[in-house]
């Protein structure tokens, strides 16, 4: 089934099933095939994903309602569909992204008067690399959030950004609130699944097994890795425990909890670890 098609035959499905929707009234903001992006596809997936979030966030929100999030690389909105009951009856979501194409999509798609979205102009060598290489914090007020999320962002922050834009999620953070931050995180569980990943002779029992091996140092850093595969070390990220353990050091944040990823070849809540840090 080629993708025109798909693209087709998927409006069409979405008109009818949301006439269907009774109690997750939420998924109604999932965007068509095109606008669906961040390595998820699928309708099912996006809903899958979507619910998983939600959880996560009721889970890690002392208030279930009026709450101010922050959604660090929103792309065109999974995370902003998991977290609408949660800002309901005062609170506001705040979505911020480099990719200047998805944001306009946002500010379309999403029309709730308590969302926001803000086009972030600094580079990454994979989503945004004419942009500017420097540094800046994000256009948030200080101790201002309850919660902040990022999916998939941390996966492609060089050490460098990794450590300054994790000092941000605590600046902006409120005290004693917490942030949902997704990573490839190398631990035990990484190393044990290597073999898991090839038979008695070596070979990948699949080529998606090897995609996610960390075998490089991006840009010669002792603590951050990347594939052999990737064009740009940004393309795909992994920090070891010692790497984690100088985010920590660096921002203040404690680490609270930690949910392993299904990539590392064990049974997971979500692809990649989602680790909880509370200021």
């Amino acid at each position: 089934m080629n993708n025109t098609f798909f693209s087709w035959f998927d409006k069409k499905f979405i008109k009818v099933d949301r006439t269907h929707i009774l109690r997750t009234k939420n998924i109604r903001l999932i965007p068509d095939f095109k606008n669906r992006r961040g390595g998820k596809l699928s309708y099912a997936e996006w809903a899958h994903v979507i619910g998983i979030f939600q959880t996560i966030i009721y889970q890690n929100l002392e208030n279930k309602t009026g709450n101010q999030i922050l959604d660090i690389g929103c792309g065109t909105g999974l995370l902003g569909i998991a977290a609408e009951p949660f800002t309901f009856n005062g609170g506001s979501y705040t979505g911020i992204d480099v990719m200047s194409k998805d944001i306009n999509f946002c500010k379309a798609h999403f029309e709730s008067d308590n969302y926001k979205f803000i086009h972030f102009d600094v580079a990454n060598p994979t989503y945004a690399n004419t942009q500017s290489a420097e540094l800046k914090p994000w256009p948030i007020e200080s101790n201002s959030k309850d919660l902040v999320v990022a999916l998939s962002v941390w996966t492609h922050l060089s050490e460098a950004d990794a450590i300054f834009y994790f000092k941000e999620i605590e600046r902006v953070l409120r005290k004693g609130q917490k942030a949902i931050i997704t990573f490839f995180v190398l631990d035990e569980d990484y190393q044990a699944s290597l073999n898991k990943r090839t038979d008695a002779t070596g070979q990948f029992h699949n080529t998606s097994q090897k995609e996610w091996i960390f075998d490089v140092a991006a840009y010669d850093s002792k603590n951050w890795f990347t594939t052999t595969g990737a064009k740009t070390p940004e393309d795909a990220i992994a920090v070891s425990k010692e790497g984690l353990a100088t985010l920590i050091k660096e921002s203040g944040l404690k680490l609270v909890q930690h949910y392993p990823g299904n990539w590392k070849e064990i049974p997971g809540v979500f692809f990649q670890d989602v680790l909880i840090f509370e200021k």
